[in-house]
């Protein structure tokens, strides 16, 4: 039977729906019941037998190749591909890699899980689609942690992802994460800035998809391609229209105001040299005539338990329960992605162990506390983001450290579950907030703890990437950032 048709259920079977929402009818009651809905079942098969609405694929392609042992070293390849994009644009002769849980039509995608091993995309997502337009060459697809929830580069089905500074050290997983632990830069735009439209989801609210590179203009330069409304996606909202952030490069630092957040530093699983090396990156720039100020946000440490409900409950009902997309939004649904998904429930004992911690915890609040929680998480976010907010307006950037650590040792194939968990969600301490208060941030390296790199972060407010793009660049131009070193 196609899955698009639609078998019309026994009286039987309609009984044992009606149990399991708790209704009790009689027979006679039911067999109405099931009468009147033989209409609806011939329009769900209506439905069934028109096309699809996807948006569609260019560009002519070939599925790729797995990359041999050695040309994968670090374990961070999942897909090589060489994907030409139009003879001309603002990316030509720039190649890009995806994360492996973007739609890259024809080419598998796993987002590191084995539930999704086997599974080809029908669609290209936008952000495939505007790299082609503007000449740039998609080179493969990279590996992502299991359905992208952990930090730790660990997780993944595929095997963990080795740092590129020393093998055997966690790489990381997102965009802040991976750049902190990599020493690259890593923008986590403002939310709905970039289209999501064909990137796995996990949360609507949390959603959000950004560059990572080996310096800002390259930066700035993949987000003018990427940033801007696609009409599919219902993240995007007031303010998304792209901007010539290469523009603000060259402005220098001089006349910023820069808020050191006092509550970013000191967390319990802190390193106190990655602490000191921040504090004495953000003194630099008093040299590049900025004024840097200490600002007190004591709801900054509370942060992450705003955060924690809204992944917790949310990634719970819309990634797993509701098979990738869940319901009420409008946009592109990719619903070959959202059946192969479904499969997951034969099949769960497979989901890593920082996946099945989040979904114990999500379910059990949904269920025993009806998501009162996750509601009440939503209300406070914007008490959150108006403590940010109230500080951005007598400042243009917050200052921090991205992660509280440098890259930690990768857990051993037969670690412990309770490693595994600790080197999963360690070092969100002052990732979280941000992508609940969808304020953008970035982060930039600033030194280096025993040869491993730390990571800066700079938050503006909402739509200012420039302000971030400015101060960047000019660190990036007037600091050399490998000799800020701790013991």
């Amino acid at each position: 039977m196609s899955l698009d048709t639609v078998k019309v259920p026994t009286l039987e079977q309609l009984g044992e729906v009606a149990a399991e929402l708790g209704f009790s009818f009689t027979e006679a009651d039911l067999a109405a019941h099931r009468e009147s809905l033989l209409p609806s079942f011939e329009a769900y098969n209506q439905l069934g037998r028109m096309p699809d609405e996807l948006p569609p694929v260019a560009y002519p392609r070939l599925p790729g190749r797995r990359p041999v042992p050695e040309e994968n070293r670090h374990g961070a390849g999942y897909v090589k591909t060489e994907l030409e994009g139009a003879t001309s644009g603002k990316l030509k002769g720039k190649k890009v890699a995806l994360k492996d849980n973007i739609c890259l039509a024809g080419v598998p995608l796993m987002n590191g899980a084995s539930t999704m091993q086997g599974y080809v995309p029908d669609i290209d997502a936008t952000v495939v689609t505007r790299i082609l337009d503007a000449g740039g060459t998609i080179a493969g697809k990279t590996v992502c942690e299991y359905f992208c929830f952990s930090g730790g580069s660990h997780t993944s089905a595929s095997g963990p992802v080795h740092n590129p500074h020393r093998i055997g050290y966690s790489e990381g997983g997102s965009i802040r994460i991976p750049a902190s632990f990599c020493g690259i830069y890593g923008l986590k735009p403002t939310h709905g800035l970039v289209p999501y439209t064909g990137i796995m989801p996990i949360e609507l609210t949390l959603d959000h998809t950004g560059p990572m590179t080996a310096t800002v203009e390259d930066n700035a330069l993949l987000l003018e391609v990427l940033a801007g409304p696609d009409g599919l996606d219902p993240r995007q909202y007031g303010g998304t229209v792209a901007k010539p952030y290469r523009e603000a490069l060259s402005k220098g630092a001089a006349g910023l105001r820069i808020a050191v957040v006092e509550e970013g530093f000191g967390h319990p699983q802190a390193m106190p040299q990655v602490d000191a090396i921040v504090r004495e990156a953000a003194g630099r720039f008093r040299g590049l005539d900025a004024t840097v100020e200490t600002v007190s946000i004591p709801m900054h440490r509370l942060g992450a338990a705003i955060w924690l409900p809204v992944a917790a409950e949310g990634a719970t009902m819309q990634m797993m329960l509701g098979n990738g997309f869940g319901f009420n939004w409008q946009g592109l649904y990719v619903t070959s992605m959202l059946d192969f998904h479904s499969a997951w429930r034969s099949r769960a004992d497979e989901l890593s162990d920082s996946l099945k911690n989040t979904m114990l915890l999500g379910h059990y609040m949904v269920t025993r506390y009806r998501g009162r929680y996750y509601a009440k998480a939503q209300n406070l976010v914007r008490r959150l983001r108006r403590a940010y907010d109230e500080v951005l307006a007598r400042y243009d950037l917050l200052l921090m450290p991205t992660l509280p650590m440098v890259a930690t040792p990768l857990p051993e194939a037969n670690a412990p579950v309770e490693q595994i968990l600790q080197r999963a969600f360690e070092m969100l301490a002052n990732t979280a907030q941000f992508d609940c208060t969808h304020h953008p941030a970035m982060s930039l390296p600033c030194g280096l703890v025993d040869g491993l790199p730390v990571g800066m972060m700079l938050a503006a407010k909402a739509f200012d990437e420039e302000t971030i793009y400015r101060a960047a660049a000019a660190f990036e131009n007037r600091i050399d950032w490998k000799t800020l070193k701790g013991g």
